[in-house]
């Protein structure tokens, strides 16, 4: 948790939001040269899970000319105070239940350091903060004055994650084979498509970062780069970030730290597929859709039977296209070249063959189709715990023969920097242990 890496400043914070009403997340970002400092006005961070930022934007909602200079002014007068030289960002917990009050702010901490959210105070200032550091950092003075520096539309970053969200935001390992982002968008990555998510690092593959002239228009322009955005290979949380991008409270405004955890089970669970994608993914499984002849079959045309998530879908090759009967609703898919037209009308999803099936993106996120069903092992039913991820058995908690109710944990697989329990999932006893303290794991193994 972030207050085990925070030190003293870290446990008072969490005791801070602990007695405040209505905490919110807000630091603002300084920059110093040894002498004097300026701020770049602030950011809200109040979206978190477990006090890890998810979703951030640039200025704060609801802020005050009041409140920010009370704020920005106790930000330079920190940073002032110690002589501080390149960026930095002072932390604050504020309590919102009465609105942004200048008397209703805590100091937390300050990291000395850009920060992963520090795209959307660039996009908003229009300052390059790395040219600022490098500048400074060869021995230049202050870029620019205090009154040179204004806040210009509002911007919103998004961090996508390879993680399992439904779960419980598992970090997912896998090849990245296909990796697109949408134009028009800041895209901070360090990875590109064919490079594996391991499970020795971090799992983000990247910072999605919008600017618009206002803060709806900055919520827009990032809904269309999630439903735009296509990662293959492995699951992301690109569809969570979707659901919370539109939360009622979010899109309003009226944020503060504990959305995520009130609101989880909805923000969790991922959408259903429409009858459209369903149908787009069983005519990309068979190859249809690319040429006008593709499909066609002289006097009767064949049908075949495609296993899209849990359903059956039958599908008739036509030319251009297919017919695809969807719980009793024939609809019709043709490709224009310009896209997938459904019962002659455009919908803004896309298909991609993939190893293990297809994969559809667009409409909130991607869904994976056409898993196969024999991929499913047995082992579950046999009573097995397999590893959800790659990783080492740091330990094993029970022997052979002991008995366990549901629940127990059974052992604890460390990866990507955390420990991860496995548990039983029915009371009964253990009838063989594969592994010891030490052990690498794959996915997927007993």
């Amino acid at each position: 948790a972030k207050a085990e890496s925070l030190g003293a400043f870290g446990n008072d914070a969490v005791l801070i939001e602990k007695y405040v009403a209505k905490p919110r997340h807000i630091e603002v970002q300084v920059f110093g040269d040894g002498e004097k400092a300026v701020h770049l006005f602030e950011r809200d961070c109040s979206l978190q899970r477990r006090h890890q930022k998810v979703i951030e934007e640039a200025p704060a909602p609801g802020m005050t000319d009041e409140v920010r200079a009370a704020m920005c002014a106790a930000a330079v007068r920190a940073a002032e105070a110690v002589g501080y030289k390149r960026a930095g960002t002072d932390e604050f917990i504020v309590d919102a239940s009465e609105g942004l009050r200048a008397d209703r702010f805590w100091f937390m901490e300050i990291n000395t350091r850009l920060q992963v959210e520090h795209p959307v105070t660039e996009a908003i200032t229009g300052v390059d903060l790395v040219e600022w550091q490098l500048r400074v950092a060869g021995g230049e003075g202050m870029p620019c004055e205090q009154g040179d520096l204004a806040i210009s539309g509002h911007a919103i970053e998004a961090r996508l994650y390879a993680e399992d969200v439904e779960a419980g935001f598992l970090p997912s390992v896998g090849r990245l084979e296909h990796l697109r982002f949408p134009d028009q968008v800041r895209v901070d990555s360090g990875v590109v498509e064919g490079d594996v998510i391991s499970p020795f690092y971090d799992p983000m593959i990247a910072k999605l970062t919008v600017w618009g002239a206002d803060r709806g228009a900055a919520l827009r322009g990032m809904a269309r780069a999630l439903d735009r955005t296509e990662v293959a290979g492995t699951v992301t949380n690109v569809g969570f970030l979707r659901r919370l991008l539109a939360h009622p409270r979010f899109q309003s405004g009226d944020v503060d730290t504990g959305i995520i955890d009130r609101d989880g089970a909805a923000l969790v669970v991922a959408g259903s597929m429409s009858a459209a994608a369903q149908a787009i993914a069983a005519v990309t499984a068979l190859g249809l859709g690319g040429s006008a002849l593709q499909g066609f079959s002289l006097w009767v045309p064949l049908s075949h039977f495609v296993g899209v998530g849990e359903d059956v879908l039958r599908v008739t090759p036509r030319a251009g296209g297919a017919g695809v009967d969807v719980a009793g609703r024939l609809l019709t898919v043709s490709w224009d070249g310009d896209g997938w037209r459904v019962d002659g009308e455009k919908v803004g999803l896309r298909a991609l063959r993939v190893s293990g099936g297809v994969q559809v993106f667009g409409a909130g996120g991607g869904f994976v189709a056409l898993a196969d069903p024999l991929a499913r092992g047995g082992a579950e039913r046999r009573g097995a715990v397999l590893a959800p991820m790659p990783g080492r058995v740091v330990r094993v908690a029970v022997s052979l023969g002991d008995a366990v109710r549901e629940g127990d944990v059974l052992a604890v697989v460390e990866a990507m920097k955390m420990e991860h329990r496995l548990l039983a999932a029915r009371d009964g006893g253990v009838g063989e242990v594969l592994v010891r303290a030490g052990d690498q794991v794959e996915a997927g193994l007993e």
